[in-house]
């Protein structure tokens, strides 16, 4: 056969040729894949669920390209300023409250955003690992669709905690950084991220020094809630490790028996209505016990702010104001849906529900029922006290003479 009949008759064999070769090409292409992806589940399984390493990477990228980045000469210039503020602030606290705070001002530190970040990486890596020890992780198995997941999983889960530290980093003004699930009750330590607080108080001008004052009073009244009362640290400990083990025995249940009662639980919450149905009543009772406790600490401390700052500070109603407007601010747009996903909308409402509850406790009971707030679990109030301080008032100083409060 000869001419283009004989070309026609063997191109069908060429191609032939041609697809068993690139078959094969295929074939050892996803062999190396498989092996590759294979290796990296091992990896992956034995490195745990986060590369800690990229995550402090991808946070201080992001805040190191913030406005405002201060030189460690420049941080170091404002330590002064700093310890001058907790000199004035810890014996007013001590006599105002009526309890010794030591250490408190040994233990501060000046930081740029991303030491922040940094510190708090500890408690995500702390909290991920215990969960990691409890979970049969996807890539121990050595299968193609396990490495694919185990793989996935980590790359998203580095990612997306690294945003949070780079998102909170800027947002930070200080913090008692306390460790609640270490071993060893060892105690916080005061950090006031200075490019937050100069930004801030220039934003909303508002003078520095004051601004400084102002804010060290909040951070130094969680040390004081804390460090001076023995039992809220093992009390908030041991409600943070029972959420969690309650949280590993649902992860653990989808494992074994896939969604299925997860799903039955929402939809009879769906039915209810409002996402604490998404939680077992266990659950939510937790929720509820630290809910209470942590808007008891966020309002403490900003009434402190005020209260004790009035001693202090010229003009707080104005800094308070000027405070106030900037938080509402921020809950719009982009903000507004990261609050909402990280509970940070929780925490403001924290700050406004148990600012409302101890200033109505000052004013029904004064300064004996301030000083009985932090006098144990059985003094925590309850759900309608937080609404009506006066029948806290009535049940933890019977003897004072309260005033009945107007909504």
């Amino acid at each position: 056969m000869t001419g283009r009949y004989a070309a026609a008759a063997r191109e069908p064999r060429g191609i032939g040729l041609r697809g068993r070769v690139a078959g094969v090409g295929v074939a050892i292409g996803a062999g190396i894949a498989a092996s590759y992806l294979s290796r990296r589940a091992r990896r992956v399984g034995e490195e745990g669920l986060v590369d800690w390493t990229a995550v402090e990477r991808i946070a201080s990228s992001r805040l190191r390209r913030l406005p405002g980045t201060l030189t460690t000469r420049e941080l170091g210039a404002s330590e002064r300023s700093y310890a001058e503020a907790m000199a004035r602030i810890v014996p007013v606290l001590e006599g105002r409250l009526g309890r010794e705070l030591p250490g408190v001002v040994e233990r501060h530190a000046v930081v740029d955003r991303a030491e922040w970040a940094r510190a708090n990486l500890v408690t995500f890596r702390t909290l991920v690992e215990r969960m990691e020890h409890h979970l049969e992780l996807p890539g121990r198995t050595g299968t193609l669709s396990s490495g694919v997941a185990a793989v996935a999983n980590r790359f998203l889960t580095t990612q997306q905690i690294g945003f949070l530290l780079g998102y909170l980093g800027g947002r930070v003004l200080g913090q008692y950084d306390v460790a609640l699930l270490s071993a060893e009750q060892a105690p916080g330590r005061l950090l006031y991220v200075e490019e937050n607080v100069r930004a801030t108080a220039r934003q909303l001008g508002i003078p520095l020094n004051d601004f400084r004052l102002w804010i060290a009073l909040h951070e130094t009244t969680h040390a004081f809630e804390l460090e001076a009362h023995p039992w809220l640290r093992p009390y908030l400990k041991e409600r943070l490790e029972r959420q969690l083990t309650l949280f590993l025995d649902d992860a653990r249940d989808v494992q074994r028996h896939g969604l299925r009662r997860l799903v039955h639980r929402w939809r009879s919450a769906a039915a209810e209505g409002g996402l604490s149905g998404l939680l077992s009543p266990e659950q939510r009772g937790l929720l509820r016990e630290t809910q209470l406790v942590m808007s008891l600490m966020e309002g403490f401390s900003d009434w402190v702010m005020d209260e004790v700052g009035a001693t202090m500070i010229r003009d707080v109603p104005s800094i308070r104001a000027r405070f106030d407007a900037r938080r509402a601010q921020r809950r719009r747009g982009l903000d507004k849906v990261i609050a909402r996903l990280t509970g940070l909308d929780m925490k403001m409402e924290q700050y406004r529900r148990g600012e409302r509850f101890v200033s109505g406790v000052a004013r029904a009971g004064g300064e004996p029922a301030i000083r009985r707030l932090w006098e144990g679990p059985h003094a925590l109030p309850t759900d309608r006290e937080f609404d009506d301080p006066a029948a806290w008032v009535r049940r933890m100083v019977p003897d004072a003479p309260v005033v009945h409060l107007s909504a």
